[in-house]
């Protein structure tokens, strides 16, 4: 485990950060172009926070010697991470409820006024389907159950690579 220390140092490891959220994005674009599965506004959230896996990998990737680059890498890793798994969860709950007033499914994503990506990019952002169907599973799992682990697995490697991070720094 001593490897996980040295990580955030390498610019392999933040490229490969990035490359896994690239691949996930493009599977993303495959279910919704190439299978005609239509994307929820929680779908959308779920591809926004992969976005920011993406991101993190790239910041991270820049220069991962300089602090800064690293804490904006790490930072973005995180509330990627973590939120894209908070949604996922939410997401399945929603598919999962018998009660059809429990929640709501918004047309429109809530992004910030000053950066509308679903009106600037809407092949990639808009929320064309309906968060409770459920069309596609494997494993018995829905797509949001397979985005939960694979956020989970995000979360867990960033915990562990900041917390060894961090060790690693008290110790020098």
């Amino acid at each position: 485990m001593a490897w996980l220390k040295t990580l955030p140092y390498e610019r392999k490891a933040w490229l490969i950060l990035a490359l896994t959220a690239f691949l996930l994005e493009c599977c993303a674009l495959y279910f919704q172009y190439g299978m005609g599965l239509e994307p929820c506004i929680m779908c959308i959230y779920q591809r926004t926070a992969v976005l920011g896996l993406l991101a993190a990998g790239l910041l991270g990737a820049v220069n991962p010697d300089n602090l800064g680059c690293r804490i904006v890498g790490f930072a973005t890793w995180g509330i990627s991470s973590i939120w894209g798994f908070q949604i996922a969860r939410e997401h399945i709950a929603m598919q999962n409820t018998d009660d059809p007033f429990a929640f709501t499914c918004d047309r429109f994503p809530n992004f910030p006024e000053f950066m509308p990506l679903h009106e600037w990019l809407p092949n990639f952002f808009a929320a064309t389907g309906d968060c409770g169907n459920i069309d596609w599973m494997f494993v018995g799992l829905s797509m949001p159950g397979w985005m939960e682990i694979l956020f989970a697995l995000y979360s867990a490697l960033f915990i562990a690579v900041l917390g060894f991070h961090l060790f690693n720094l008290k110790k020098v």
